[in-house]
C-alpha cells in the first residue's frame, strides 16, 4: 500500500513541474505585457527582470500555501485516502484546463482554476461524507467562510482593477498628454518619486520584509517608522528621477523594468500556491501518514493539514527555477501575451476578435452616455481636456502598442492591487487584475476608437467569458474526476496519470509549431511598413487565397463524386474559417494601406490613392471565391446527404479534363501573383476566357438534354452538376478579374484605358 501512495505522491510532484510550466505560460502575460507593448527594452532584458522577480517572490509565498491545505476544505474531517484523491483530481484537472486555454492564446486565471478545482473535488468528497455520516455538517467539511471570501475577492477584483486603471490612467494622461517628453522635468520627477516609492514599499517592506532572513527587531523598527521611511523613499526617488533625466535616461523605462520585477515577484508570491501548493500538501499528508506507521488510509484523519505550511527553501527555489525556464522556453507564453497587448493597442491593427451583438450594444450605449456627459460640460473645459488627450502625435517607438506612460501605470497599479490582496492572504487572480487594469487604461487612453471598439470589447467579453467558463469547467471536471477516482480506485488514478502525461507531451512537444514563430516576431521585432513590403504581403495573401480556393474546389468535387457527407460538412466548416480570415486580412490591409498613403510624400501618396481601387477589387475577389464555393457546396451537400443518385460516369469523364484545366489555371495564377511576374498574364487571361466558354457550352448542352427529355431519370443529379459547372465558371471568371486587379495594383504603368473605364463603370 505504501508503495502505491509513494508513486501517487511522486506523480503529484511531477504534475507540479508540469503545472508550473503550463501555468507560467499562461501567467507570463501578467508581468510582460507592459514591457512588450511599450517596447522599452529587448525581450531578453524583460525576461531577466521577470526572472529575478520570480525567484525573489518564490521565497515569499509560504504564507499562501495554506489556501491549498485548509483554505477550501477542512482536512481534519477527511482521511488520508480522501485527500490524496482530491489532490490528484485537482492537479490532473489543472494541467489539462490550463493547457487548453494556453493553446487558444487566451489568458485565464490559475488562481480561479485552483480554487474551483479544490472546491469541486472537495464538494464531491464532502457529499460522500455527508451520505456516510449523518452527524457531520457541510460546514465541518468545507471552509465556507474562507471559500466565499476568496471567490468574492477574485471576482470583485475585476471591477476594481478596471475602474482604478481607467481613473489613474485618465489622471496620468491629463498630466503627461501623449508627448511626455514635452511636459518638463518636475511632473516626471514627481511621478517617478511616487512610482519608485510604491514599488520599493512593496518590494522591500511588504515583500522582502516577510523573509525569515530578516530579524524580528528589524521588522518591528520598520513597522514603527513606516511613514518616515516612505517619505525618505519619495524624496530620494524624486531626486534620483531628476538626476536620471539630466543624464538623458528615461525615468519611465526604469519604472517599467522595476515594475516588471515587482509584478513578477508579486505573481510568484501570490500564485506559486496555484502550482505547487496541492502537491506539497499531498507530500506533507504522505509524510504524516508514513511517520504514523502506515495505518489504514481510510481511517487516518488529516488533522495535521490544519497547521500552517512550512515549505522548505529547496522546494521554493526549485519552483522558481522551473518558472524561469518556462518563461524562457515556453512557445505559448508569447501567444498569450499577444492577446493582451493587441486588445490594449493604441492604434488599429490585426484585430484578433470579430464583432458580436453584445459588444455592439455596449459600444452604442457607452457612446450615447459619454455624448450626453460632453453636452453638459462647459465648452472651455472640453477643449482643454481634448487638447491633453490629443493622440495624433505620440512618444512611441516604432512597432509599440502603447507608450511608456501607460505601461508604467499598468505595472505600478497592478503591483499595488495584487500585493494588497496578498497581504490579506486573499489569493487574488493576478491575471484578472493585470488584464483589467490594462483594459481600463486602454479605455482612458481612447485606444478603443470607433474603428476598433467593437472588436476590442468583443475580445474583452471573450476573455472574461473564458474566465467564468474556467470556473465552471474547473469545478465540474474536478468533481467528476474525483468521483471516478473514488469509485474506481487506483486503476482510475493511474489511467488519469497516463492521460495527463499524454496531453502535456502532445501539446508542448508534438503539437504544430507553425504559428508560434509568427507570434514571436510580431511581439519582438518592429514592424517595417513600407509600400514594397506591403505589396509583397498583399501578393502573398492573394496567392494564398487563389491556392486555397483551388483546394476547396477539389474537396467539394472529390466529396461529391465519393458521396462523402462528412467531408462536405468539413468543407463548410473550413469555408466559415476562411471567411473570418478574409475579413480579418481585409481590415488589416485596408488599415495599413491608409497608413502608408497618409505618411507618404504628397506625390507618392497621390499615385498610391489611384492604385487603391485595384486593391479594393482584389480584396473583393477573395470574398467572391468563398461566396461562389458556398453556392457550389450547398446543393451538392443536400443531394449527397439525402442519398440521391450519384453522378453518371459519363458526366464524371466529361468533367475530369475540365477539372484538370481549372487546377492548372489556378496553379499558374497563384504562382504569377506570388512572384508578381506578369510576363504570361495575357496568355493566362485568354486561357481563362477560353475555359469559361467551355464551361458555358457544357452547361448549356446538359440543359438542352434535360429540356428534350434525355436523362430524365437523373434529373436531380444533373441539375446539381449544372450548378457545379456554373459555379466553376464563376470561379474561373473571378480568377480572371483577380489577376487583373493584382497586376494593375502592382504595375500601374501597365493599366490600359479600357481597364480603367470598365472598373469605373462597375463592369469589372
Amino acid at each position: 500500500m505504501a508503495t502505491i501512495y509513494i508513486i501517487i505522491v511522486g506523480f503529484l510532484l511531477l504534475l507540479a513541474v508540469f503545472d508550473l510550466f503550463v501555468g507560467v505560460s499562461n501567467d507570463a502575460v501578467n508581468f510582460l505585457n507592459s514591457g512588450v507593448g511599450a517596447r522599452i527594452a529587448r525581450w531578453r532584458t524583460l525576461l531577466i527582470m521577470a526572472s529575478l522577480g520570480v525567484v525573489v517572490g518564490a521565497f515569499m509565498s509560504s504564507g499562501m500555501m495554506d489556501v491549498a491545505r485548509h483554505g477550501i476544505m477542512l482536512p481534519s474531517n477527511f482521511s488520508f485516502a480522501d485527500v490524496i484523491v482530491v489532490f490528484l483530481a485537482v492537479m490532473a484537472t489543472d494541467v489539462i484546463v490550463l493547457d487548453r486555454f494556453n493553446s487558444l492564446g487566451l489568458p485565464t486565471s490559475t488562481t480561479v482554476s485552483l480554487v474551483f478545482e479544490l472546491f469541486g473535488a472537495a464538494s464531491f468528497m464532502a457529499a460522500v461524507k455527508l451520505a456516510q455520516n449523518e452527524g457531520v455538517a457541510y460546514a465541518d467539511l468545507i471552509n465556507t467562510d474562507k471559500c466565499l471570501s476568496v471567490i468574492v475577492a477574485i471576482f470583485v477584483s475585476v471591477g476594481i482593477a478596471f475602474v482604478c486603471g481607467a481613473i489613474v490612467q485618465w489622471l496620468a494622461r491629463l498630466v503627461f498628454t501623449f508627448q511626455s517628453s514635452k511636459v518638463g522635468y518636475v511632473p516626471i520627477a514627481i511621478f517617478g518619486g511616487l512610482a519608485f516609492t510604491i514599488l520599493s514599499y512593496f518590494i522591500f517592506l511588504k515583500g522582502l520584509g516577510k523573509s525569515p532572513m530578516i530579524s524580528q527587531e528589524v521588522r518591528t523598527w520598520v513597522a514603527e517608522n513606516i511613514k518616515l521611511l516612505l517619505f525618505g523613499f519619495f524624496v530620494v526617488s524624486t531626486v534620483l528621477s531628476l538626476i536620471l533625466m539630466a543624464l538623458k535616461v528615461s525615468v519611465f523605462k526604469i519604472i517599467i523594468l522595476l515594475g516588471t520585477f515587482a509584478l513578477a515577484m508579486a505573481f510568484a508570491g501570490n500564485d506559486l500556491v496555484n502550482f505547487i501548493g496541492v502537491p506539497l500538501a499531498g507530500l506533507d499528508s504522505f509524510q504524516d501518514w508514513f511517520s504514523a506507521g502506515c495505518p489504514d488510509p481510510d481511517k487516518f484523519m488529516m488533522t495535521s493539514l490544519m497547521e500552517s505550511a512550512k515549505s522548505s527553501t529547496p522546494y521554493l527555489l526549485g519552483a522558481g527555477l522551473i518558472m524561469i525556464l518556462a518563461l524562457v522556453f515556453s512557445r505559448k507564453a508569447l501567444a498569450v501575451v499577444k492577446t493582451s497587448v493587441d486588445l490594449s493597442r493604441q492604434d488599429s491593427s490585426d484585430e484578433m476578435f470579430g464583432s458580436s451583438r453584445p459588444a455592439r450594444s455596449i459600444v452604442r450605449n457607452t457612446e450615447a452616455f459619454f455624448a450626453g456627459v460632453e453636452r453638459l460640460m462647459p465648452r472651455g473645459l472640453k477643449v482643454a481636456i481634448g487638447r491633453r488627450f490629443d493622440n495624433r502625435v505620440t512618444d512611441m517607438p516604432d512597432g509599440a502598442a502603447f507608450d511608456a506612460v501607460r505601461a508604467a501605470v499598468n505595472l505600478v497599479l497592478s503591483s499595488v492591487l495584487i500585493v494588497i490582496g496578498t497581504s490579506y492572504k486573499l489569493p487574488l487572480s493576478t491575471t484578472y487584475v493585470t488584464f483589467m487594469v490594462a483594459m481600463g487604461t486602454s479605455l482612458a487612453d481612447k485606444a478603443w476608437g470607433r474603428e476598433t471598439a467593437v472588436f476590442r470589447v468583443s475580445g474583452v467579453l471573450t476573455v472574461i467569458g473564458g474566465w467564468f467558463l474556467t470556473a465552471a469547467i474547473a469545478f465540474i471536471t474536478a468533481a467528476a474526476i474525483c468521483a471516478v477516482m473514488y469509485y474506481c480506485g487506483f486503476v482510475a488514478m493511474f489511467a488519469f496519470m497516463v492521460l495527463v502525461v499524454f496531453v502535456v507531451v502532445k501539446s508542448n512537444f508534438l503539437g504544430k509549431k507553425s504559428s508560434t514563430p509568427d507570434a514571436d516576431r510580431a511581439l519582438v521585432e518592429p514592424v517595417d511598413l513600407t509600400p514594397e513590403n506591403f505589396n509583397t504581403r498583399v501578393a502573398v495573401n492573394d496567392s494564398a487565397s487563389i491556392a486555397q480556393s483551388k483546394a476547396r474546389f477539389n474537396d467539394i468535387v472529390d466529396a461529391f463524386l465519393g458521396r462523402r457527407v462528412r467531408a462536405l460538412r468539413q468543407v463548410g466548416s473550413r469555408l466559415d474559417f476562411d471567411q473570418r480570415a478574409v475579413h480579418r486580412y481585409r481590415r488589416v490591409e485596408i488599415f495599413e494601406y491608409g497608413k502608408i498613403v497618409n505618411t507618404a510624400d504628397p506625390q507618392v501618396g497621390s499615385s498610391l490613392n489611384e492604385s487603391g481601387l485595384w486593391l479594393q477589387l482584389g480584396l473583393d475577389c477573395r470574398s467572391q471565391y468563398l461566396k461562389t464555393l458556398r453556392q457550389m457546396l450547398s446543393p451538392v451537400l443536400e443531394h449527397v446527404d439525402n442519398g440521391f443518385n450519384p453522378l453518371p460516369k459519363e458526366a464524371e469523364k466529361e468533367f475530369a479534363p475540365i477539372r484538370r484545366s481549372v487546377n492548372e489555371l489556378f496553379e499558374k495564377a497563384s504562382w504569377m501573383v506570388k512572384t508578381l511576374d506578369f510576363e504570361d498574364y495575357e496568355a493566362l487571361r485568354l486561357r481563362a476566357i477560353e475555359l469559361r466558354k467551355i464551361l458555358k457550352a457544357t452547361r448549356h448542352a446538359h440543359m438542352d438534354r434535360l429540356q428534350s427529355g434525355v436523362n430524365s431519370k437523373d434529373f436531380k443529379v444533373i441539375m446539381v452538376y449544372i450548378n457545379l459547372l456554373r459555379e466553376t465558371q464563376n470561379l474561373v471568371n473571378n480568377l480572371r478579374h483577380h489577376i487583373q486587379a493584382v497586376k494593375c495594383f502592382n504595375s500601374p504603368q501597365t493599366v490600359s484605358e479600357e481597364e480603367i473605364e470598365t472598373s469605373r463603370n462597375g463592369e469589372y
